[in-house]
């Protein structure tokens, strides 16, 4: 292990690594700092001082038997955690920790246990064994909310705790929820910080700095903005006289000078920086890690700014935002956010925050949906996404907070995020994410407007009312295209006034026959003069835009327009097109469908599962997946000793082309050894003499159908369902969930290739049950690169694995998988 840097509970980052015996002076300095009831809850005994004896053999370990690692705040160290075998070739191991009393409550101990754990692991480690005083009610806690099964026994004045060090699905759980609340509250103190200092606005009140600074405190900023300039009245935060909270500095200097900047900003307590200024790769990595060493995020550089509309903030280069709402925006370029924040303000949508990450050297789309997710003032979050950063991650998190809050995505130049897929999987896999996957700014625009200001359907039946018949028919046809039923509808033609048109929609809103109304109007004739002051399209319009306001103000169903002229009433979603209001309906309905669908269950793993096992046979028979067996044959004496091997009928296979029937490289319900031999002659005259074949017993008949498993660089580990054969296979009929699948997952999963239907007479449920346990055997087995299940036969009763093709590689850790970690 290198080190990495993590977040404790507030926030704040620290840097953990292993232990080095240079360490030996800055342990003593720690050691030193302790208060008294430190050392003895962690020695039993006072200990004022390190022995020399002590002390080397606390630094100097082997990283396998004996393990430390230390925890670092900029230069000081403020904890350290060990374990050590007990025994040699001992699986159980005592592990201890302790932490400096100022650090103390802020979730060291809980991050420590997680690194010492892995690390445990991969040295042969299952157990864990802790002594703790009674009274260190702090680190009892520690080991019983960190989700493994802990036993307790209570002997001469102290508590032995073991337990089990292999993650466990509450320890996973516990992981991933403090993994969300610290990234949370990391992104909330920059988002919605106490104060801020701006470094670099010129005295002239040109350029990027200044500009900020004005955009700051016209907005009215809820808490004190400092303004630190060399040549200024204050020319370092160490002048200010005990101000705490400074949570954010925003930095417009040239790149020479962020070395300073960033010195000063730590030293006064300075959560992160926001960082306008343009940076080269090194200079990043250079900003990132000497930030992360003193505790602090960045966001950017290059970035055009932040906006929170809870803290009246507008750290932006914008100098007017949009008005406030429950939609979230997230861009990377300065360029981009100028387009974000110019259409929502032309489409008058309500906006909660604003990130522009710029260059992504630290905070991220990822770290911003952690602080979204929780948000009681975003419901909706907006992302235009050029790259994802860690795109498992990505996956991970919108699959957490896809159920209760949507997220809308425009994937600008990202190339799959490494994904193995192709773009239509991909889609699938993000939907069923919880993601909403859009292809234009405009579609982005559409979807969110629709999401904030409407309630969901309850179904998929759209009413179209409208003043134009053509036009009432376009729209049905496009919601019939879109893969949407037309419902309740009624077109009141072009000589109908406000009223006629509002009691239509009124109709239709209260007919059972429909869960949303579209509403398309066109501009009647002139009749008369237009006064002075008023434009054709709000004379025309206005009188029905007001009374279809007034007929949906308390409607429970989405209600959106396209007047083809003019705006539509601001309560209402408006769009220039009936394509794009359908379109962006569309999207809605199919999140809509997807909630209403139960989240489902997990099974627990199989009795017996062994991700560890040597082989794949052994490895899926231990997750209750049997394979039909098979000899390997080549010649005629083996071709008969193999079939007289097994009952009759046999099937003879050509070894590289077991499924290709196609090909004539199969022959079935051979009656025994005579019949495998003529077919055998058979196979050698079309594949060459001494042909590989495989020799397999006959099975009940049924449906031909593939199970894949990818580990997938963008999703980590998919499955992949679809029906065997060429024309499934040249079509890409194939449908894919992220592992694990719960039962809801997997049966929706059977029902999701266009040639389901053919699986009507066959045992779903079975199916299904075996991609659930191929879902558990794939996110379990980190040594699991690729598996197929070709072909699985699908009977009236059952299932049965003909043949499968699979890689074991080392077991190396997964992307985004271990302890926690800004990565």
């Amino acid at each position: 292990m290198t080190g990495a840097d993590v977040l404790l509970s507030d926030g704040t980052t620290v840097h953990l690594r292993q232990i080095t015996p240079q360490d030996a002076d800055a342990v003593v300095a720690m050691h030193s700092r302790f208060s008294e009831r430190t050392r003895y809850l962690r020695y039993f005994s006072p200990y004022p001082r390190i022995p020399a004896r002590d002390l080397h053999r606390f630094v100097n370990v082997d990283h396998l038997d004996r393990e430390a690692f230390v925890v670092a705040a900029g230069e000081r160290l403020v904890a350290v955690g060990r374990y050590e075998r007990l025994g040699e070739g001992a699986v159980d191991a005592e592990v201890a920790f302790v932490v400096e009393d100022a650090y103390q409550g802020r979730g060291v101990g809980s991050v420590l246990l997680e690194h010492l754990a892995a690390a445990a692991a991969g040295a042969g480690i299952t157990r864990f064994v802790a002594e703790v005083l009674p009274e260190n009610g702090a680190m009892l806690r520690v080991f019983t909310d960190a989700g493994y099964e802990v036993t307790r026994r209570y002997a001469d004045g102290v508590v032995t705790m073991t337990f089990p060090v292999a993650p466990t699905e509450r320890s996973r759980a516990v992981q991933a929820d403090r993994e969300q609340r610290t990234e949370a509250r990391s992104v909330a103190r920059l988002l919605r910080p106490r104060a801020i200092a701006v470094y670099g606005a010129s005295a002239s009140g040109r350029g990027v700095g200044a500009a900020v600074l004005a955009h700051l405190r016209a907005s009215g900023f809820t808490g004190p903005v400092h303004h630190v300039h060399p040549d200024g009245p204050l020319r370092s935060l160490s002048e200010l006289a005990d101000e705490p909270g400074i949570d954010l500095a925003v930095v417009a200097t040239p790149p020479l000078a962020l070395p300073g900047v960033l010195a000063d900003a730590a030293a006064a307590g300075v959560h992160g920086l926001l960082v306008l200024t343009e940076m080269d790769p090194a200079q990043r990595r250079d900003l990132v890690r000497a930030a992360r060493i003193a505790g602090m995020r960045v966001i950017g550089p290059g970035s055009l700014g932040i906006a929170d509309h809870a803290v009246r903030l507008n750290a932006t280069l914008v100098p007017r935002l949009p008005g406030p709402g429950r939609v979230s925006l997230f861009c990377h370029s300065g360029t981009l956010g100028l387009l974000l924040l110019a259409e929502a303000e032309r489409r008058g949508l309500g906006m909660s925050g604003f990130v522009s990450a710029g260059r992504r050297a630290d905070v991220s789309g990822n770290d911003l949906m952690q602080f979204w997710a929780e948000d009681p003032d975003t419901d909706v979050v907006a992302m235009y996404l050029e790259s994802f950063g860690n795109p498992r991650k990505f996956a991970r998190i919108a699959r957490a907070t896809g159920r209760h809050k949507p997220i809308v995505m425009l994937a600008g130049h990202t190339g799959h995020g490494g994904s193995v897929l192709d773009e239509a999987a991909m889609q699938a896999l993000r939907a069923h994410s919880g993601v909403i996957e859009v292809g234009t700014v405009g579609e982005l625009f559409d979807v969110a407007t629709l999401l904030a200001a409407q309630p969901l359907p309850a179904g998929d039946r759209i009413g179209v009312v409208g003043n134009a018949f053509a036009l009432s028919a376009l729209a049905s046809a496009e919601i019939r295209a879109a893969g949407l039923r037309v419902g309740r509808s009624g077109a009141v033609g072009p000589a109908a006034g406000p009223d006629e048109l509002a009691a239509a929609v009124y109709a239709a809103l209260h007919s059972d026959d429909t869960d949303a109304v579209v509403v398309v109007v066109a501009p009647p004739l002139p009749t008369g003069p237009l006064a002075a002051d008023q434009s054709a399209e709000t004379a025309l319009l206005g009188p029905y835009a007001d009374a279809l306001a007034k007929v949906v103000d308390d409607a429970d169903k989405p209600v959106l327009a396209s007047f083809l002229a003019g705006r539509g009433p601001v309560t209402v979603p408006s769009y220039r097109s009936i394509e794009e209001a359908v379109r962006a309906l569309a999207q809605v309905t199919r999140r809509a469908a997807w909630l209403r669908e139960p989240a489902g269950t997990l099974p627990p793993a199989p009795p017996g599962a062994d991700p560890n096992a040597p082989d794949l046979d052994t490895l899926l028979a231990s997750y209750g997946i049997p394979v039909v067996p098979s000899t390997r044959a080549a010649g005629a004496d083996q071709v008969a000793a193999a079939a007289s091997g097994y009952a009759a009928p046999v099937a003879l296979k050509v070894a590289d082309r077991p499924n290709r029937i196609d090909l004539g490289a199969v022959r079935l319900n051979l009656g025994g050894p005579d019949e495998a031999l003529r077919a055998y002659a058979d196979l050698e005259q079309l594949f060459g003499v001494g042909v590989e074949v495989l020799v397999q017993p006959m099975v009940a008949p049924g449906v031909a159908c593939v199970v894949e498993v990818v580990d997938d660089p963008a999703f980590g580990p998919v499955v992949g369902f679809g029906l065997a054969g060429p024309v499934t296979e040249l079509v890409g009929d194939r449908a894919w969930r992220a592992a694990p699948l719960t039962d809801t997952d997997a049966a929706a999963l059977v029902r999701a290739p266009k040639a389901a239907p053919l699986l009507a007479a066959a045992d779903a449920a079975a199916l299904a049950a075996l991609l659930v346990r191929i879902g558990q055997l794939a996110a379990d087995t980190a040594r699991l690169r690729h598996l197929v299940l070709n072909p699985v036969l699908v009977h009236a009763t059952g299932v049965s694995v003909l043949h499968t093709l699979g890689a074991l590689a080392d077991s190396t850790p997964r992307p985004d998988t271990g302890p926690r970690q800004l990565r």
